[in-house]
């Protein structure tokens, strides 16, 4: 891609990378009065539950973790095409129910919010549209202002999105500590784009397939990872649980076979480390994001000082690296092969 000068000239995808903070400082500005009003009129749900697709399901995912860690709430992710293809209803009348994606516009995920609203469900739209169905269908809207977001491949909007689920969870938890951690979110981000991941490139190119493992908060970030790999760079990648690779993946591992360990500042960083050196010494070709390693190799990270934060950061790095190995392999990050920017399924 080159600018009217000659110049190769930046992809959509890594100017709203490098948006990201700038997002998040908006948010936060702008959305921090709804989401206290919105944490109040939930009340004490019994359970949380979510509906959403793609990269907006990961960061379902992700709340999920934090939901159950921090708040002690189960979370449910609900199935969209248990409503709107096979007509099930699912008791929600006792759930706080999130609805997340960008466009607001996909029916099978209007369809659950719909069957939720009918129940007496409190139900959050997380979206990127305001006026859109979802914010239309929703009893309250979170407009994610991550501002318009031009590449195929979602970047900010996955941000935001989980950034505006913990804001609302750290509102029903009072959690004061991650609410300062979030606040500072935008600095680290900002930190998070320079990191240097441009050594995964020539082993992953070699074999054209990875794992990508983390745990908790940080599968969240693996499933998200391993979507780019192949929605930009026709690069095969399955995410998997630190623990749950080992129950029969890890039977592949061998002979170079690259693994990016997503590893986080918390309970599980010391198994995910062992993980990642078992795999390396299988012959793996291991990269990891902790200190915790001793035969896997080290990527730099980012630190926030709170593990769901430090969990998010990461995304960002993994971002930046993406979008320049996209390029690197020949292909335009902003439009995948065999997709559109927004997908109407029901």
């Amino acid at each position: 891609m080159t600018d009217t000068t000659g110049a190769v000239a930046p992809t959509h995808m890594r100017r709203e990378i490098e948006e990201i903070p700038e997002a998040a400082r908006r948010l936060l500005a702008e959305a921090l009065p709804l989401i206290r009003d919105i944490a109040g009129k939930a009340g004490t749900p019994v359970f949380l539950a979510s509906v959403a697709r793609g990269s907006s399901d990961h960061a379902a995912t992700f709340l999920k973790y934090a939901s159950e860690i921090h708040l002690g709430l189960a979370m449910a992710s609900l199935g969209p095409s248990v409503s709107s293809v096979y007509g099930g209803k699912v008791k929600l009348d006792q759930a706080l129910v999130i609805a997340i994606s960008q466009s607001g516009a996909s029916p099978d995920i209007l369809s659950v919010v719909e069957n939720a609203v009918e129940q007496g469900a409190f139900t959050v739209g997380l979206t990127n549209t305001a006026d859109s169905p979802l914010a239309k269908s929703s009893k309250a809207t979170v407009n994610i202002s991550a501002g318009p977001e031009l590449s195929v491949a979602a970047t900010k909007t996955f941000v935001n999105s989980v950034l505006a689920g913990l804001l609302l969870l750290a509102q029903l938890a009072a959690d004061e500590d991650l609410m300062r951690a979030l606040h500072e979110l935008p600095e680290c981000f900002e930190n998070a784009i320079g990191k240097d991941w441009s050594a995964l490139a020539e082993p992953i190119e070699k074999r054209g397939s990875l794992y990508v493992i983390g745990r908790g908060p940080g599968l969240a970030i693996a499933n998200e990872a391993a979507l780019k790999f192949k929605e930009t760079c026709q690069i095969h990648a399955e995410a998997y649980s630190s623990a749950e690779v080992m129950h029969g993946p890890v039977s592949i591992v061998e002979n170079g076979y690259p693994i990016l360990a997503l590893g986080v500042r918390d309970a599980a960083e010391e198994g995910l480390a062992q993980a990642a050196d078992r795999m390396a010494d299988q012959g793996g070709s291991v990269f990891a994001t902790t200190r915790k390693v001793k035969r896997a190799e080290k990527l730099p990270f980012e630190e926030t000082g709170h593990p769901l934060t430090d969990a998010l950061v990461q995304i960002v790095s993994f971002y930046a690296f993406i979008e320049w190995f996209a390029r690197r392999r020949g292909f335009n990050p902003d439009v995948p092969k065999h997709l559109k920017k927004v997908t109407q399924t029901v």
